[in-house]
């Protein structure tokens, strides 16, 4: 098992994460790095991404501990093509 910063006595919660970012597949591979950070395991990952749409969607659910939650929120919306992440 991957490790992680997580206090032993965390519990974790499943979040639904809800990313939309410009340009197109090429901003996939920073937000799924994020979201992988720390040994987390991505689950029911969806990406939605059209020619002529502006804006693309990553979907997914994460294992995390509460407090993490905003701190991950936070680090996704620093990636220089996210325009908006939140809990979906």
């Amino acid at each position: 098992m991957a490790p992680t910063s997580f206090a032993p006595n965390s519990l974790l919660v499943r979040r639904r994460i809800a990313t939309y970012f410009t340009g197109g597949a090429a901003g996939i591979p920073d937000l799924v790095g994020t979201l992988t950070q720390q040994g987390r395991m991505i689950h029911e990952l969806s990406v939605d991404v059209r020619d002529g749409v502006r804006e693309s969607s990553l979907a997914c659910a994460l294992l995390l501990p509460d407090e993490e939650t905003d701190h991950l929120l936070d680090r996704l919306r620093e990636l220089p093509a996210v325009v908006s992440a939140e809990l979906a």
